[in-house]
Formats: structure tokens, sequence, C-alpha cells
């Protein structure tokens, strides 16, 4: 049978992501089409709730020419939530092998008149209840059932197949059968456990195992449209390859590198700041640092915070002249609420004629420079680059929803959050970060509500997204940034920032660590021996020296350096010293964490054969000298299995003097480097002492360990 004498139908009214991927499969398996109601208004009815006729309306129309056409094959298939699997030559060599006039897909549940449930005939294999989303036919029977009754545009389609099957001499007149074991039609909702994706080759395919069919044409029909079809979609139609990764990410880009600058597309960058936030200033770096140029960005910035207020208008002032001024800010004391802010940051992108919105929240980390390059180079409707909790399989996406709408780990999340595949998914969930093209927004029937259904607003942005048909992309091809944690961070303390070692542990390293600390592990490297057994190491930075120091200070609350100390079990300390301990400033666990992970490897790498996980110890302290409090320390040995002692400022710069003494092998360590640490035994060998500052104050970290 020729091409020509082939032919498949749809009605689509306009142009959806699920019908852009629609024709990307029309158009892989050559597929010969005709789209009818293209660009006319929809006169169906809400078809979330029962609607459809139009499309019988305008199919019989499309078919006049071909009434009287007994050898003609049509197929029928709904667009916006189905793709084509395979090509015309299966599809059709299936449905001769069912022997029929006309087959229709078929689905486990009945819809939309369940007591119609006992006129269906028996099936004895498969799903037993019609749908009306694909069906395939000679053209003449398919016309001919067309015309056994009119209908209005706004009647149920679903309904009107179901009762002409049900009528017993029609079905059989016109030799009408149900495709009950997905031989080509395979309606997704309710059979999801159905359904796997099969490897075949370096791609997959669709494979029914209940009836072990590989359906040609598959329907995300009902609820299922919204989660199970996108994300089974993503392997499917040449879509995935195991080899390649995505084979269809870069249909439809922009090609920014030919166009000149001043022709790129316009984009609103949208911050919001709705909580406490670590980091923000590095955070604030990375929106700043982005390549895109900044001549063809806006800025809003919504702080609903009022600690962040002072920094905020610091970091705007200070990059004025980069945005000419091209921002719009929300203070917290403008007391907008955070679903009115963000109204107002898509009114402000629709004011400047934008052509992406960036939305951006306070923990989203865009360490990539050329992120929202990429993202605009996309041009796909709603898409967000992956961004993910350092350290933890937390991520800026869901893969699936649970029945409550609430998320669900998909079967391919921790192989996407792991960066095992890679690719741009389909997926019903993103937050945190992501760019809307700005026809999304200036179309009044499209713009997200970040208000709906009494959800938080991003659940309610993402479910008002999905109802409308728009697609939501994660991209994971490059690694584009990272995830802060908020819970927990407390901005009433002093520098609060240096409290974040294990929730933001990513962020704390790149602020707090020295830079040469990674040095310390470079292979047949040879540690620093200012005296025997005494070792030096870069450990924390100058940041790390100067806001310790800023916590200490800021308590205020010095040891007057006598032998009695009620902060010590007995009430009695042998060799007293000006000092605060880590517990008064409530960094007692997160120094014992510091001593496990980044002094302990050091430890081992230099007393070989001790080993102690993790290590223990009870006095973690600052001390203070300066020649009006106390300017040295007289010579003992520390109850410790070895010490460290890290320099929080700079001889001859902040102090004059000072430094440590070991009176066994009468060396001294004078010149302490800011941010080193010196690690020697505690007990019996270095017996030590604090040489006298004379001029400035002079203060270190000092830890007992394992004592």
């Amino acid at each position: 049978m020729n091409v020509v004498r082939r032919q498949a139908f749809t009605v689509a009214s306009n142009e959806t992501d699920g019908y852009k991927h629609f024709l990307q499969t029309v158009r892989i398996y050559k597929i010969p089409l005709k789209v009818i109601g293209f660009g006319e208004k929809w006169k169906g009815g809400d078809m979330n709730r029962a609607g459809g006729g139009y499309k019988i309306n305008l199919l019989r129309e499309a078919l006049k020419p071909y009434r009287y056409d007994d050898q003609k094959i049509i197929m029928f298939t709904d667009s916006y939530d189905v793709l084509y699997l395979s090509n015309v030559e299966k599809i059709v060599n299936k449905f001769l092998a069912a022997k029929c006039n006309i087959l229709f897909s078929a689905e486990p549940w009945l819809w939309p008149d369940k007591s119609l449930a006992d006129q269906y005939p028996p099936v004895k294999e498969g799903y037993q209840y019609l749908n009306s989303g694909g069906f395939i036919g000679f053209a003449a029977s398919i016309y001919e059932l067309l015309e056994k009754d009119s209908i209005s545009d706004t009647y149920d389609d679903q309904l009107f197949y179901t009762q002409l099957f049900l009528n017993q001499n029609i079905r059989e007149k016109l030799n009408i059968k149900l495709d009950s074991r997905a031989e080509i039609f395979l309606n997704l909702y309710g059979v999801h456990d159905d359904i796997i994706l099969k490897p075949d080759g370096d791609q997959f395919v669709l494979h029914n195992v209940k009836f072990d069919t590989y359906p040609l044409v598959l329907h995300g029909n009902s609820l299922s449209k919204f989660v199970e079809f996108r994300s089974v979609g993503n392997y499917l139609a040449e879509r995935w390859s195991a080899v390649e990764g995505c084979l269809q990410c870069d249909e439809g880009n922009l090609l920014l590198k030919n166009l000149p600058e001043n022709s790129y597309p316009v984009v609103v960058i949208a911050i919001f700041i709705d909580k406490p936030t670590p980091f923000l200033k590095e955070f604030f770096d990375d929106v700043f640092n982005q390549t895109y140029p900044k001549n063809r960005v806006y800025l809003f910035v919504y702080n609903a915070v009022a600690y962040h207020q002072k920094e905020v208008d610091s970091v705007l002032s200070s990059n004025q002249d980069l945005y000419k001024h091209r921002f719009k800010v929300i203070s917290s004391e403008n007391g907008v609420d955070t679903v009115a802010a963000r109204n107002l940051a898509m009114d402000y992108c629709v004011q400047k004629s934008c052509d992406a919105f960036l939305y951006v929240e306070s923990d989203a980390h865009l360490d990539l420079p050329n992120t929202l390059y990429t993202l605009v180079e996309a041009n796909k409707s709603l898409i967000a680059p992956m961004l993910i909790k350092p350290f933890r399989a937390w991520s800026n996406f869901w893969g699936a929803l649970d029945k409550s709408g609430y998320y669900r780990r998909s079967f391919d999340y921790m192989d996407i959050v792991n960066y095992r595949k890679r690719s741009v998914w389909n997926v019903p969930y993103i937050t945190s970060c992501y760019l809307v093209n700005g026809t999304v927004l200036k179309s009044p029937e499209l713009r997200p509500n970040y208000a709906y259904e009494e959800l938080d607003y991003d659940m309610a942005f993402c479910a008002d997204m999905r109802k409308k048909g728009i697609y939501m992309f994660v991209d994971n091809r490059q690694e584009f940034g990272h995830l802060t944690s908020l819970d927990g961070f407390d901005p009433t303390k002093t520098n609060p920032n240096l409290y974040e070692m294990s929730r933001n542990k990513y962020d704390w390293e790149a602020a707090y660590l020295h830079p040469k600390y990674q040095i310390n592990f470079q292979p047949n490297r040879t540690h620093l021996q200012p005296c025997p057994d005494v070792y030096w190491f870069p450990i924390v930075s100058s940041r790390f020296c100067k806001e310790f120091i800023e916590i200490m200070e800021n308590f205020g609350k010095w040891s007057d350096g006598s032998n009695n100390d009620e902060r010590l079990a007995g009430g009695y300390e042998a060799v007293p010293t000006r000092d605060i301990h880590m517990n008064q400033v409530g960094l007692e666990q997160q120094w014992l964490e510091f001593l496990k992970v980044y002094v302990r490897p050091l430890q081992e790498a230099v007393f070989i054969g001790y080993q102690h996980d993790p290590p223990r110890s009870l006095m973690n302290f600052v001390v203070r000298y300066k020649p009006s409090e106390q300017p040295s320390l007289r010579p003992h040995h520390d109850s410790s299995t070895y010490t460290i002692n890290i320099a929080l400022n700079r001889p001859k710069i902040d102090y004059e003097g000072g430094g440590c003494r070991f009176l066994r092998y009468n060396c001294s360590v004078v010149d302490m480097k800011l941010g080193w640490m010196l690690m020697h035994p505690g007990r019996l060998t270095h017996f030590h002492e604090g040489l006298l500052v004379k001029n400035g104050t002079r203060y270190i970290m000092i830890s007992f360990v394992d004592p």
C-alpha cells in the first residue's frame, strides 16, 4: 500500500509544549499528518471536565473527500498529550492484523459515564473500555461512524464514540474493535505499573509487560499527562541515548553567538530573599558574575528579611554602575507578601518588554557564569538549571509526584542528580531557580499563578503550570551551581555564616578553609617542621580568623586568668590563660566536627600509626595575649595526646613578640602565619611556654585533642 493511501489526522488549535513534542515524533517517524483546527478558536469546551465534540465535527468535515474510500487508512489521535513511537508501516501492519474496519484505543477506566460498564462486550484479555484519544480504520467506515449522529461542539467526544460502540448493530456492521492489548495504542492513565522502559540498543522502547506488547502510540490521558507521560517521554521516540545523552535537547535553540550583543533577549533577573540566608554576598556575586550582557538585563530584588536589608542595599549600591540603575527593589520595610512580590516581579518584566524572566531565590547559587546564557539559548517555555545541595540528594526539582501532589522519587532521580544521566528533563516540579519565556508572562491565559488551591507558592506555581500545559524542564548537562540550606541559620549570632560548617559545608569550605589547605595532601609532600615533631599546616582562611576574633570580642566574657575557673569540671585551672571556650559561643559541636574532618587527616599523615576517630577534646578555646592583661604563659605540658594551635592574627602587624618555645629542644616558633596551625605532642615530650607579647594583641585557637 502506497503512503498516499494512509493519512493521520489530529486537532490542535494552538501551539503548546505538548504539541511541539508531538510534532517532533511526527517528524522522526515521518507520519503523514494533517492538523485540523489550527489557529482557530477552540469550541470544544473544557477538556478537563467533558467536551471535545468539536474534534468530531472537524474530523467529519475533513473526511468528506474520503467518505467512499474503503481502502484509505485513516488514523486519528489527540495532539497535546500524544507521542508516536513508531513508523507508519508498523502501525498499519498492526491494524491489518486486527482484522477490523475501525480499531479504537482502550483503557481500564470507564469515562465519562460509568453506568455504561455493563453494556460493554466482555474482553478475554486486556483493557475493556474505549478511549477516543486514538483510533485507526478505513476512511469510509470512519466517516460512516461519524455520520451516525450529530452533536454539539461541547458534547463529550468519548461519550459519543462509546455510545456508538455499545450499539451492537453499529459495532458489528462497521466491524469495530478495541485495541485491548495495546498493540498500537497505550492510554497511560491507570496502567503505569503495566509498562517499563526497555533498552533497545542505546535507546529505549515502551514495553507493556502485562500483555507483552510494544505500543506504537502513547497517549497521556487524564491525570497521567501531568507526570507519567512526561517522565517516560524523556526517553522515547529517539529523545535520549545511553551513549549520546539527549538527542533533541538543542532543537529550537536560539543561537546567541550569531547575534550582536545589543540584540540579545532582554532578561529580568528577579531575586527573592524570603528567609534569613547564609552566604548571601556569595549568592549576589554569582548573579553579578553571569556572562550575559549587563545592558540586556534588569534586576528586581525582593527582600523580606530586615536583617539582610543593609547588606542588600550595599550590594546594589556597589553594582549600580554595572546595571546603570536598571533595577527595582522591594525592601523589608514595604511589607509586601511573597505572592504579591512575585506578581510585581512579573509585572516589572512585562513593563520592560522582557523576553525572559529569570526567577532566583536566595538559596540558589549560580556558580557557572554562563548559566543565564545557556538557559536563554535553550528557548523553552520554562527551564531550570539543575542545582543540588552538595553531599546530599536534594535538588531543585522533583521527578514524580504522589497522589496528593507532593514529592515522590522517580525511577531515574538518583541518576539525574548524580549526573549519571545528562539531558534536558521534562519534570512535574521545579523551584528555586528557573527561566520563564516572556511569551508565557505576557499571555493572560498562561501567566503563572503563585496562589493556587491554598498550596505553598512554589507548589502552586508548578500545579498551575501543569494545568496550563506548560512543560517544566530541568537541565543537568552542565553543573550549574548548588543550593544552600536555610533551615537553622541564625542571624542573631555574630558572623552567623561561620556556624554553617555542617549545614552548608560547600560554601563554608570555600569561605573559611585556607586556599592552600588541599596542598597538605599532595603526594610525597614534605610537611613543614619548624621544631622536632612540631608540624605546620595551612588550615583556615584570613576571613575565618577575622570573623572568629569578632565572635569572641563581641561575646566579650574573657576569663580573668586566675586558677579558679567555674567553666571546668573541678573549678581549677593549673595553667590559666585569658580565654573564651567554644561552648560559650555555641561553637563546640562545630569545632569537634572541624577536628574530625579537617584536623584528623593531617594528624594521621604526620603522627603515623595513631588513629582516633572521632578525635575527642574537652578544651577548645581562643586565647588572648596582650601586655595589659596576660602577655605570656609559663612553661607547661598540655593535657592532650596532641595539641593544635592556630594563629588568628599577624605577627609584626597586629602584635609584636609572642610565639611558642619548646624547652626540650630550645626551639621557638615566633612568626606564626595567619591561618596556619601548629600541631605537636602534648604530654611528656613537648614542654613549652607562650612567649612574651610586647605590643598589640595576639589571638590563637587552641584544642587539647584526646586528653
